[in-house]
């Protein structure tokens, strides 16, 4: 490690750019089924439990969640009935959520993507299943604005992106769904068939690199542990990446540029494990730390993660 005192040519810094300490890398945990509103905030560039970031504006569960660079946003939810509040706040500043505007409709078991500019949401149960999606700009506050259709109308569904696609993941229909569609996130229009999950599964959660996205654990009429992946460029179906500590469902997932991220859910009881592994190879999570509390239909987003680019 260089000696950084003093002022240096840009030919010098360049020079030693690597050996600059990089900014922490953060991600917001929200939502839990005994409808807490305490929001956890951990370091991705660490491994370590997660600390007390704030609160939501009201207790609520399963929300959609989006990250940009600089915003952590919490979507829709269920607290003591569906609700449409979008609510926000910056990932560097502990503090509770600010209002962001409005859902097109009262909406819970819906799922967030986004890239730097703009958050995708799409799916959830608003007195049925929906297939509506809607958007946001996430540096601006207001209200959502209708986006397109999905090719099938579901909730409890997974999200994730790279920088200019979305995927939204299995989810529930009149059954479960291995239904995985994409959309171009800086245009509007209605969601096109990507190619199929390995089985069927709703409350599976997803994350991405720039390249390829994870599909992990969900219910198939039983609880899996099953980790798919695709690449988010292409078209086709899932394949075998690895899987999860445990069975898992119903639990938030996050990513920065390198590493997937899986916390919380329902394991046949609710935990508070956080687990991690590496998008670019392929193979099982490993352990990385705990949630401030177990929780389950629990949402995540981060401030680094491939739709960042």
């Amino acid at each position: 490690m260089p000696n950084f005192n003093g002022v240096w040519s840009l030919t010098t810094q360049l020079q030693y750019a690597a050996d600059w300490p990089s900014p922490p890398a953060f991600a917001l945990v929200a939502g839990d089924n005994g409808v807490s509103d305490t929001i956890d905030r951990l370091n991705m560039s660490t491994s370590g439990n997660s600390v007390d970031f704030g609160n939501l504006i009201a207790a609520s569960r399963a929300m959609a969640a989006i990250g940009s660079k600089t915003r952590g946003v919490f979507a829709g939810g269920y607290t003591s009935g569906r609700d449409d509040t979008i609510q926000y706040r910056t990932f560097s500043s502990l503090g509770n959520m600010s209002d962001f505007g409005n859902l097109l409709a009262v909406n819970s078991g819906l799922a967030g993507l986004g890239n730097s500019t703009r958050g995708v949401i799409g799916g959830g149960y608003t007195g049925s299943n929906s297939n509506v999606m809607q958007y946001i700009t996430i540096a601006n506050t207001g209200n959502s604005t209708d986006f397109g259709n999905l090719t099938v109308a579901r909730s409890d569904l997974g999200a994730t992106a790279n920088a200019t696609r979305g995927l939204f993941t299995g989810g529930l229909t009149s059954s479960n769904s291995n239904v995985i569609d994409y959309i171009t996130i800086g245009s509007t229009g209605d969601a096109t068939d990507f190619g199929n999950l390995s089985s069927a599964k709703t409350a599976n959660a997803s994350c991405a690199s720039d390249t390829r996205a994870l599909i992990g654990g969900g219910d198939n009429d039983a609880i899996v542990n099953v980790i798919d992946y695709v690449t988010i460029g292409t078209t086709g179906n899932a394949s075998d990446f690895g899987d999860l500590l445990t069975v898992l469902k119903a639990h938030a997932s996050f990513s920065n540029t390198t590493r997937g991220f899986f916390a919380g859910g329902d394991a046949n009881g609710q935990v508070n494990v956080i687990q991690s592994v590496a998008i670019a190879s392929t193979g099982n999570t490993t352990d990385f730390g705990d949630l401030i509390q177990a929780r389950e239909q629990c949402s995540g987003c981060s401030d680094s993660h491939g739709g960042l680019a």
